[in-house]
């Protein structure tokens, strides 16, 4: 266990954000975005069979043994914390780490827009979070959560698999449920969410019909649901959570989503000059445009929508990547690789800006 522990050391001190441990090959750390193999003995099965009986907690052990796969956090004194997935490839143990910082990063820090500020403060509805995976949509959560915990007196209640920020009581009473140690389900863990008197629900993924539906009734009572959902742009994010009902089911869930949803948050990240990354990040507000467009399924029009929103707060993957290659934290190739339309932020870039999306919109 001291070597294994040395690596997670090592991978700390060398800022790699994943750790993944394979039988037979090398140890590989992400940094920056890159996978890096680093100098280490070659894990065997012996000893990955003795890590894997170590680190993995009781209430996870049955998962494992029943799924072959399961999630769980991981902590060392001195070293930090790992969001943890432990599965099996070939019949063998594999290992994918995460490193969780154990101090939340201010939005300044993390590179965040102002209007999500705004967003947190809202008084009740959906907010997502959404993104690919590794594009950090937990920290983004977290720092959302920390800002709340921070201003205001507030009672939040967050469901995770697993716990990754550890939040201390501020103004607001903090309390983190994790799957399978404190509630055995999502399903179990909202069922009962709503007796326990919360004001903020924290979802850390919404992955079934039954969690989305749970959330859509808390913000229809008047909470504030704060969840995660992979998507790669946010109007994507609205046609993702209708493809979890059935076809006989969607259009009334499409009216209530209409009614309950506060704002989507997507974001990407892009690596910077300095040699770090940032968000790249859109937002789409629940504006009467938006709620119309989305009762009357005319999805497709959205993009439009956030594209000549920006008065009321919102901003396009393109509009954002422009305005950190102005600001000169990225290069105009990496905003290019990045974007959902190259060829119209090429456009941008010599000058040229087509007011496309109120012509889609009229």
């Amino acid at each position: 266990m001291e070597l294994f522990k040395r690596i997670l050391k090592t991978a700390v001190d060398g800022e790699a954000s994943d750790v993944h441990v394979k039988i037979g090959g090398p140890i590989i750390f992400r940094i920056h975005g890159d996978l890096v193999a680093v100098e280490a003995p070659i894990p065997t099965e012996e000893w990955m069979n003795r890590v894997v009986e170590e680190i993995v907690p009781p209430h996870a052990k049955k998962k494992l043994d029943a799924e072959r796969e399961a999630d769980f956090s991981y902590f060392i004194p001195g070293t930090g914390r790992f969001r943890t997935n432990v599965f099996q490839q070939r019949g063998q143990f594999c290992m994918a780490m995460r490193y969780v910082k154990t101090q939340v990063p201010a939005f300044e820090e993390l590179g965040l827009l102002e209007v999500i500020r705004d967003i947190s403060r809202s008084p009740r509805g959906i907010v997502l979070v959404s993104g690919s995976t590794g594009s950090g949509k937990s920290t983004t959560l977290a720092a959302m959560i920390e800002y709340i915990n921070a201003n205001f007196k507030r009672h939040i209640i967050t469901l995770e698999d697993p716990i990754e920020f550890v939040f201390e009581d501020n103004q607001s009473v903090v309390e983190q449920r994790e799957i399978g140690l404190d509630t055995l389900t999502f399903q179990a863990g909202l069922k009962h969410i709503l007796r326990q008197d919360p004001d903020i629900i924290m979802i850390g993924e919404l992955r079934d019909v039954t969690s989305i539906s749970a959330a859509m009734s808390s913000a229809d009572t008047g909470h504030l649901v704060l969840a995660t959902l992979h998507t790669t742009n946010a109007p994507q994010a609205i046609g993702r959570i209708l493809d979890f009902f059935p076809a006989d089911d969607r259009d009334q869930a499409r009216r209530q989503l209409a009614s309950t949803l506060q704002a989507v948050v997507c974001q990407r990240l892009v690596s910077t000059i300095s040699g770090g990354v940032t968000p790249a990040i859109e937002v789409m507000i629940n504006t009467p445009t938006v709620r119309k467009l989305i009762e009357e399924s005319r999805f497709e029009k959205l993009g439009a929508a956030i594209e000549t929103g920006t008065d009321e707060g919102m901003i396009n993957f393109n509009q954002h990547l422009y305005a950190l290659v102005q600001e000169g934290k990225i290069t105009q190739e990496e905003a290019l690789a990045s974007a959902s339309n190259p060829q119209a932020l090429e456009m941008n870039f010599k000058g040229i800006f087509l007011d496309e999306g109120r012509r889609i919109l009229s």
